[in-house]
């Protein structure tokens, strides 16, 4: 049998099926039981740390005792609260730490997100090059520079050619072909 073919499996599709569900359910109902036990629990625990309060009957005197005594219980609750919130952001942190060293042993780095950052030519090369690179880098200095007296020149050649029929005339027959020839350079020098 060649490796990469795939045994059949022995169990029907029927069930497969059959046995999925079951599984599902399963998990559906040990689901709905660990949540009534949370409840149950929660339940539990209020029971043990908040007795139900008896106020009827009471004077003022007592009421504000029994005020006093649950503010009292609510700032010691709200102490509790804080701490654990305090304990649990340092060890976020703590555990941010030791990924980072994690990764650094494992010698996997991940990219910082890079800023776009505007630099000119001469940054760059002062960068790459440090200081070796000398003056500035001009990057029209290389271009053909075109003067405006040339220009003039070529709108007068453009117009002297004048008629274009003296220019077809001359050019036909023998004579205009040897012209062309004599013009090209190929004229048996």
């Amino acid at each position: 049998m060649p490796p990469h073919v795939k045994p059949k499996s022995k169990i029907t599709a029927s069930r497969k099926l059959s046995l999925k569900i079951l599984l599902l359910s399963k998990a559906m109902e040990e689901l709905e039981k660990e949540t009534m036990d949370r409840d149950e629990e929660k339940v539990r625990y209020l029971g043990e740390k908040m007795a139900p309060l008896q106020m009827s009957g009471l004077s003022m005197d007592e009421l504000q005792s029994l005020c006093k005594q649950l503010h009292h219980k609510i700032d010691v609750v709200d102490e509790e609260r804080y701490d654990c919130e305090a304990k649990v952001i340092k060890n976020n942190r703590d555990i941010h730490e030791l990924k980072l060293k994690v990764q650094d042993l494992g010698g996997k780095f991940k990219k910082p997100a890079l800023r776009k950052v505007r630099v000119s030519a001469d940054e760059m090369m002062r960068a790459l090059l440090g200081s070796k690179h000398k003056g500035s880098m001009d990057l029209r200095a290389n271009l053909k520079s075109v003067k405006k007296e040339d220009i003039k020149q070529e709108k007068v050649l453009t117009t002297e050619v004048g008629d274009w029929r003296k220019n077809v005339e001359a050019m036909s027959g023998m004579e205009g072909r040897k012209k062309m020839f004599d013009a090209a350079g190929g004229a048996g020098q």
